[in-house]
């Protein structure tokens, strides 16, 4: 047993080790970096280090906590000790001394941390360490996501830094002064920029840009953890019943107290037809009518498809269906209408890859339905579209019933070449002309 508690132990370690390692190598990678805003960083660190999308915005969100003692911060407390101090001698006064300077160098240690957390701007640390910057100051820069305003906070540190140097191979002129002046002008114009940008949000837009980022991050979270997340500033001037107003009013949907909200940075259209290839349908009904939808399960599911309802704007939605399995819910979007079903599948055609046939023969089905009713090839098309529809759709079944709809699966391909699309071109041609 003892053996084999060794061996443990070190797996144990060298799991450590790699994790340890798995992170200053995105540390390192980070550092090499050009300024971007943070989502194309993320997408560039999901591809490089072969993980998913929400992981590289966790680790790209390291900055460390706010250093606080009983909630209170270390610049105010060391002030109140140092005064306290004044009423203290001999050695009670000394080891207090100690205490104060262990105290200061615990948060001057954060403060390094702090610098070294914002990726984007570790490179400029030493001009970061020379304007001595407060630890607020540093948290407010830390929330710098688009590319200008990380730009601009460079731009300021660079133009600083180039001035310290310089002033160091200078001697007590009026150069020095110069150069000393674009120190304290950068400086504060850095100082403004920090502020206005976060001035520029009231309270209320602030917490309502944190409710969006989280339920975006963090699908299903519940209000009180959206309070508990909140800033200390912020969470001060929130309550529950405020922030389930403020979600209803951007748009999140709430299934069972959970948060939700689809985030989607690409177009919609691929992501539309992404889900149909993996969790959809296209078929034709008994009649020959077209149908598409779309089918998840659970609380997130419900809250995907009322998202996706939302943004596409068509479809019909039937939630908290009873499954056969008499398992979780299931929700589904579905459309019936044939210029809903059309327009979709147009706009997804060109990102399905693996429904891609079915939707060529329900967009074939629906021009046949809405402009060639009454040709003599109309009804023996529909009824090889069916069965076409029937093979592309249950063709790797090896136990569906093809004769319940008289499908000849040895001769099935033959329908394919009987696309009647380039035939209505020329119908439709002689008719426009």
């Amino acid at each position: 047993m003892s053996e084999q508690g060794d061996k443990l132990r070190e797996l144990a370690e060298l799991e450590d080790e790699k994790d340890v390692l798995t992170d200053e190598l995105k540390r390192t990678w980070l550092s090499s970096q050009m300024i971007s805003d943070e989502y194309n960083i993320a997408t560039n660190l999901s591809k490089e280090f072969k993980i998913n999308l929400s992981e590289a915005k966790k680790a790209l969100n390291y900055y460390p906590q706010e250093y606080t003692i009983e909630g209170q911060g270390i610049p105010a407390l060391v002030k109140q000790l140092r005064l306290k101090r004044r009423e203290l001698k001999g050695g009670q006064k000394i080891q207090f001394t100690k205490a104060i300077d262990s105290l200061i160098n615990a948060y001057s240690e954060h403060i390094d941390s702090c610098i070294k957390s914002i990726y984007w701007a570790a490179s400029y640390e030493k001009p970061l360490r020379s304007m001595t910057f407060s630890e607020s100051h540093l948290r407010k820069m830390n929330n710098f996501k688009n590319e200008n305003d990380r730009h601009k906070v460079v731009d300021l540190l660079c133009k600083y830094w180039e001035a310290d140097i310089q002033q160091r191979e200078c001697t007590y002129t009026t150069d020095y002064a110069q150069l000393e002046k674009t120190k304290r002008t950068t400086k504060r114009q850095l100082k403004d920029f920090i502020k206005s940008s976060h001035q520029a949000y009231s309270p209320k837009e602030a917490i309502g840009e944190h409710i969006t980022k989280m339920v975006c991050n963090d699908p299903g979270i519940t209000c009180r953890e959206l309070l508990d997340s909140l800033p200390r500033r912020l969470h001060r001037r929130s309550t529950p019943q405020m922030i389930s107003k403020m979600a209803k009013k951007l748009d999140i949907t709430i299934v069972d107290e959970q948060y939700f909200k689809l985030n989607i940075k690409k177009d919609i259209n691929a992501y539309t037809a992404a889900f149909i290839d993996s969790d959809g349908y296209i078929t034709v009904d008994k009649n020959c009518n077209p149908r598409v939808g779309l089918v998840a399960t659970g609380n997130r599911g419900k809250a995907f498809m009322i998202e996706l309802h939302k943004m596409l704007g068509v479809g019909k939605l039937h939630l908290d269906q009873k499954s056969p399995q008499d398992t979780r819910p299931v929700n589904r979007l579905n459309f019936y209408s044939q210029g809903d079903i059309h327009t979709l599948l147009t706009k997804c055609r060109s990102h399905f890859r693996m429904k891609g046939p079915q939707a060529d023969l329900l967009l074939e089905l629906i021009r046949i339905k809405k402009g060639h009713k009454k040709t003599d090839w109309c009804k023996d098309r529909q009824l090889e579209i069916f069965k076409l529809m029937k093979w592309y759709n249950h063709g790797e079944s090896k136990n569906y019933d093809w004769g319940k709809y008289d499908v000849d699966i040895e001769n099935i391909t033959k329908y394919e070449s009987n696309c009647k699309m380039n035939l209505m071109d020329e119908l439709e041609g002689i008719t426009v002309g």
